[in-house]
C-alpha cells in the first residue's frame, strides 16, 4: 500500500503518519529526513539539496527523486510506504505514477491536512524534534511538550530545533512555495478518487491523533 501525505509544513504530516506507520506496519519515508541524513553524511546530493534548504527553497526534481527512488527500491519498504513531504509538485507526481507503475503498484490513499496560517507558524516556531535519529519523535512545547525540558520522552535524547524552524521569515517563504507548487496536487489527487481531506486544528479541537485514529480504522477496514 502507498499512502501520500500532502499539507503545508506544521500541520502535522510527519506526526500523523508516525502513527499510521505504528499501527500498521506502513513504513514512514520523510523526504526532510532524506534530506537531513544526506547532508550530515556530506553526500554530493545532500550537499546540493542543502544550498536550497538554507534558503528556503524547493529543492529540484534532479536533486530530490533520485533520493527518493532509492528508498522505494529498498527493502525496508516492501511491504508499504507512507511518504511525508513527496511529492511536492504535479511534475513530481506525475513522475511518483510512474515509477509507481513500472514496479507493478500505485497511490492508493492520499490524506491531505489542513490547518489555519497563524496556527501553522506558531506550531512551527515552538517544535523541537528528538535528536536521536532512530526516534525522531516531534514535540511541540505548547501542545505536546516534553515531559523533562530539552530532553525526549522515548529515548533520552536531546530535543532540538530544526534550523529552517527558527526563522519565521523562512517559515513564511516555506508557506507560500507549498501553495504556489503544492497545493495543485489536491485537485490532481481528488480527480484520481483517492483524496481525504482532514483539518487539524486546535480551534475544533481535532489534532493529529484523531485524525490519524480515523485513518488507520478506515485502512483495517479495507
Amino acid at each position: 500500500m502507498v499512502i501520500i501525505m500532502l499539507g503545508a509544513q506544521g500541520t502535522g504530516k510527519g506526526t500523523v503518519a508516525g502513527i499510521i506507520s505504528e499501527h500498521t506496519g506502513l513504513v514512514q519515508l520523510s523526504t526532510g529526513d532524506i534530506f537531513r541524513k544526506n547532508i550530515k553524511e556530506q553526500t554530493q546530493l545532500g550537499i546540493e539539496a542543502n544550498k536550497y534548504i538554507a534558503k528556503g527553497d524547493l529543492v529540484p526534481d534532479e536533486i530530490t527523486v533520485p533520493m527518493v527512488v532509492e528508498y522505494l527500491d529498498s527493502e525496508i519498504v516492501k511491504n508499504g510506504v507512507i511518504l511525508d513531504g513527496f511529492p511536492r509538485s504535479l511534475a513530481q507526481a506525475e513522475k511518483l505514477d510512474k515509477i509507481l507503475a513500472e514496479r507493478g503498484k500505485k497511490v492508493d490513499l492520499v490524506v491531505n491536512l489542513t490547518t489555519p496560517r497563524d496556527e501553522i507558524i506558531d506550531r512551527i516556531l515552538t517544535r523541537r524534534v528528538c535528536s536521536n535519529p532512530k526516534c525522531k519523535t516531534t514535540y511541540n512545547l505548547k501542545m505536546h511538550p516534553p515531559i523533562k525540558e530539552g530532553i525526549c520522552d522515548k529515548c533520552g535524547s536531546e530535543l532540538i530545533q530544526r534550523e529552517d524552524d527558527s526563522n519565521e521569515e523562512s517559515i513564511n517563504k516555506r508557506l507560500e512555495i507549498y501553495d504556489n507548487q503544492t497545493a495543485p496536487l489536491v485537485e490532481y489527487y481528488r480527480k484520481k478518487g483517492i483524496l481525504r481531506t482532514e483539518e487539524v486544528s486546535i480551534r475544533i479541537n481535532r489534532m493529529g491523533k484523531q485524525v490519524a485514529s480515523d485513518i488507520i480504522k478506515d485502512i483495517q477496514e479495507k
